[in-house]
């Protein structure tokens, strides 16, 4: 996939690499009509530079709607570093692509995404200032996931209220993929609301934690079998692309809302799903928790504040979910138009001259 023969509208891509360190990264910025652009850093072993390449830019741009959305003052960018986390990640390789970010002057925020935790934002931090999702003790907000998967379940009650008529998800049956850092927080959410909740995970660690601490979880063997279980609503909590011409005929949910980032295979599932009676929570909308914990911390991180903010994603769900059956569109498609807005008429005010 290229960059300039593509139609991602990006502003820059940037490619860096560090030999010696094995670094091999890529820094996508897709806007900073808002803002500077912010979004994490994923640390992945790609098949090829084409999928690395092909992922950065589907984040990034997810990352400016859904900082629009978030009422961030901030555009979207998103990097991602080519390798194994468990063999390549070192010192070295996190504080050459903090010496990457710190060239950039300002014009991308990173933070934790997939495979990078807090502790390896505060060795980037020793490189730039542009990093934020740092632990509390070098005064950051600490982990990111637990706004993310309370922002998701507000979105999710959004959504109840939307299809059932109320905010509340007692007594429906939940479908989690994936108990990760947010999956985790997002069942014990559910399991204190009343919900049932059967979940999958490729991590035999996970699920040995579901085992543990909430044995009344039913546990699957395979997101296949989740998607055809008999669920209300399913939760897509892992990496993206869940939602493919072979999931959606056999999704029995109601629902779609879950917290891994891009999870429509190609365009038009989103309507595939509206066809089918499905409704879908776009997942830059109610995922966007974690982004507004971080975006906190660069004004001094206060848990409350970020917390009350990441609480209004049950209000701009619901403002979504109305808008998309005013204009007889789905969901995405009405999230979509509120962010363009958003970036066209805010970011229009950064040509006045001060």
């Amino acid at each position: 996939m290229g960059v300039f023969n593509s139609d991602s509208d990006h502003e820059q891509v940037v490619f860096c690499q560090d030999k010696q360190s094995g670094l091999r990264a890529i820094i996508a910025i897709y806007s900073t009509a808002l803002g500077p652009a912010l979004g994490g850093t994923r640390f992945y072993p790609y098949e090829s530079e084409a999928d690395a390449l092909h992922d950065v830019l589907e984040l990034s741009r997810g990352m400016a709607y859904k900082n629009a959305l978030a009422g961030l003052d901030l555009g979207g960018g998103k990097a991602v570093i080519w390798g194994d986390p468990e063999r390549d990640k070192s010192e070295p390789l996190l504080r050459a692509y903090g010496r990457f970010v710190a060239s950039l002057g300002g014009r991308y925020y990173t933070a934790c995404d997939v495979g990078t935790y807090v502790h390896d934002m505060d060795i980037v931090a020793r490189e730039t200032k542009f990093v934020t999702g740092r632990s509390v003790e070098h005064g950051g907000a600490g982990d990111s996931s637990i706004l993310t998967a309370w922002g998701v379940f507000q979105g999710m009650r959004a959504a109840a209220e939307h299809q059932w008529g109320t905010p509340s998800l007692a007594g429906r049956t939940v479908g989690v993929a994936g108990l990760g850092k947010v999956g985790k927080v997002l069942t014990a959410h559910l399991i204190e609301d009343g919900a049932s909740v059967v979940a999958t995970d490729v991590s035999e660690r996970a699920l040995g934690w579901a085992r543990a601490t909430y044995p009344q979880v039913d546990l699957l063997d395979t997101a296949e079998a989740l998607v055809r279980s008999d669920i209300d609503v399913y939760a897509p909590c892992a990496l993206g692309a869940a939602l493919d011409d072979e999931t959606v005929p056999a999704l029995r949910a109601k629902i779609v809302a879950g917290a891994a980032n891009n999870q429509l295979a190609h365009p038009g599932i989103d309507k595939v799903l509206a066809d089918r009676g499905v409704l879908y929570v776009p997942d830059y909308v109610i995922n966007a928790g974690g982004v507004i914990q971080v975006a906190d911390e660069i004004e001094g991180f206060n848990f409350d504040r970020a917390k009350l903010r990441a609480t209004k994603i049950y209000d701009t769900t619901r403002q979504i979910l109305s808008l998309a059956d005013a204009e007889g569109v789905p969901p995405a498609a009405a999230a979509d138009r509120l962010a363009e807005r958003r970036m066209a008429e805010v970011g229009r005010l950064r040509t006045i001259r001060l």
